[in-house]
């Protein structure tokens, strides 16, 4: 990002920060598939197998984010922005005229590349406010992966909360919204989320104001679960429905009063920040801690191209040292190391395993015996949501206190989800809310460690593509497990109206009872096993580099 201004001062960083929150909650919109899926079932008139691809073509679009990765260090984070607005309106716009039938029925590949556009918004807001706020606040990357992707967590509770509150069950509506709501957010956030002067120095006041954003979250996704709960038990009136979405977005809005704390009550600037505090046009990207100063570094494509041409004329004679783990990687080099694979199958088996779950969260419902599925969607994305912020907050107590690498809590959690899908694989109504909540909980692990992780161990000048290459991961696990599952659900609904335990002939495609899913989650739980010895593996290796990074009196990490 050679050459973008940065704002100076205390306060923008933190207005970003609270714009970002609001990015991050409308972000996931993929995770909201389960809510319209059976609409688009039935306006399609598909099977689940074909169900199942649409659900991986939202886990595609929002997982491609390369394009948004390449250019977030040449364009403003408002631009992309403004492409995740675009996206947004085209994919669900398109969608919404297939379910709601105002449009002539729309071919299944056109939907399927409709939801791909659609859910692409995602990448494009989350690439633009993660690089961004991670830039912004260098020694706080646990916290800030944290509560940004714990609020992405959230999207599903809050769509979910909008869609049983304000849009009455209705799929077309959920649809329009989403099309209509993701660009005014990003409309909107696109002055705030800007490059900002990062504090290289920690300070207490920085440590209690991430502290009260993660309460706050933490509060609005219970609340959200208690809200949903409530609709699904009592009929509420439209006003009480009304005032519980005023919450919620009282609560969302919350991190906005840190700015205005500091507006009101102003204090000494931040310490730590850089010594050319009057420069209004300071290179964003800082260089890494390696390096003998906190000069200004470029972008490292126009820097090549020096070098190369001062080569060619024999005034340079020099060869660029390869970079150690906790160094500045460039794409390509972090592409060789192994690390680099092995926190990529994690994810992959943890990330495309859950979000198979949650893609077929509906058909999993009815097969256990519920017919409504929006308290699991909701108990989902609460537990999705802790599991990123705890993540978060675990992590950095692990690495600033033990030196512990953050994958440790990935092992732990692929144990835990080695038992929860045998508990799926029961198929029983009692533990299906329970074993959904877990579920989300190690998904949401995965994220924040992840990005931390990645972070760490190559550095943020080329953040932006390695986080969203190993992002890749979700896709493909996704398509892989979600195929499977779509191909067992379609036999078992055969054989079951085949042999007439099914009598209603609308129902051909449905299935009852455990065996829709058991051998699914059976595959599950072993590609589990697979995880947590990939994971041992991980830490193993890299558990020098942190303490190397974390070991001394103060964290050495690179792109600070």
């Amino acid at each position: 990002m050679a050459g973008l201004a940065v704002k100076a001062g205390s306060r923008p960083p933190w207005l970003g920060l609270g714009a970002a929150v609001w990015v991050q909650a409308s972000a996931g919109t993929s995770s909201a598939f389960a809510l319209y899926s059976h609409a688009l079932k039935v306006a399609l008139g598909a099977d689940q197998s074909q169900i199942a691809l649409l659900g991986v073509a939202c886990n595609v679009g929002d997982s491609l984010g390369l394009l948004p990765g390449v250019v977030c260090n040449k364009l403003h984070p408002a631009l992309l922005l403004l492409v995740a607005a675009a996206s947004g309106l085209l994919g669900y716009g398109a969608t919404w005229l297939a379910v709601s039938g105002i449009a002539p029925a729309l071919p299944y590949w056109l939907i399927w590349i409709a939801l791909c556009v659609g859910s692409n918004s995602g990448a494009w807001m989350s690439t633009a406010v993660l690089v961004t706020n991670m830039r912004n606040f260098p020694l706080s990357r646990g916290a800030v992966a944290g509560i940004l992707k714990g609020y992405s967590g959230l999207s599903a509770a809050v769509y979910t909360a909008i869609y049983t509150g304000a849009l009455h069950g209705s799929a077309a509506n959920l649809l329009l919204f989403l099309t209509l709501g993701v660009a005014t957010v990003c409309l909107l956030a696109m002055y705030f989320v800007r490059p900002c002067e990062p504090s290289l120095v920690e300070n207490s006041s920085e440590r209690v104001h991430f502290l009260f954003v993660q309460i706050s979250s933490a509060l609005l996704g219970v609340y959200l679960v208690a809200a949903t709960t409530l609709d699904n038990f009592v009929t509420l009136s439209p006003a009480l429905n009304y005032s519980l979405l005023a919450i919620m977005v009282i609560l969302i809005l919350s991190p906005v009063a840190i700015p205005v704390k500091m507006t009101l009550f102003r204090t000494n600037r931040r310490k730590g920040s850089s010594a050319a505090d009057n420069d209004q046009t300071e290179p964003f990207i800082l260089p890494s801690s390696t390096e003998p100063n906190l000069g200004n570094i470029e972008d490292e494509d126009p820097a090549d191209i020096d070098v190369l041409l001062a080569e060619g004329e024999g005034a340079v004679k020099q060869k660029r040292k390869k970079p150690r783990r906790g160094e500045d990687f460039r794409f390509r080099e972090a592409l060789l190391k192994a690390d680099f694979w092995l926190l990529f199958g994690v994810f992959f088996i943890g990330v495309g395993s859950g979000v198979t779950v949650l893609n077929n969260l509906a058909q999993i419902g009815i097969a256990a015996g519920s017919a409504d599925t929006t308290i699991a969607v909701s108990l989902f994305s609460l537990g999705n949501f802790f599991g990123r912020l705890g993540g978060g907050a675990v992590s950095d107590y692990l690495v600033r206190s033990r030196t512990i690498p953050r994958t440790v809590l990935i092992i732990g959690t692929q144990l835990v989800m080695i038992i929860n899908y045998l508990v799926f694989a029961l198929g029983l109504y009692a533990t299906l809310y329970i074993s959904v909540g877990i579920l989300g909980i190690c998904y949401g692990v995965h994220f924040s460690v992840m990005v931390s992780t990645s972070s760490e161990l190559f550095g943020l000048k080329q953040f932006g593509k390695i986080y969203n290459f190993i992002l890749l991961a979700n896709p493909l696990g996704a398509l892989v497990f979600s195929s499977l599952a779509g191909y067992i659900y379609d036999l078992e609904a055969a054989k079951q109206h085949s042999a007439g335990a099914v009598g209603d002939s609308e129902n051909v495609t449905v299935c009852y009872g455990p065996s829709c899913f058991r051998l699914t989650f059976c595959v599950l739980s072993g590609m589990a096993c697979l995880g947590t010895l990939l994971g041992v593996v991980l830490t193993v290796r890299i558990r020098p580099v942190y303490q190397k990074l974390y070991g001394g009196s103060q964290p050495r990490i690179s792109g600070h």
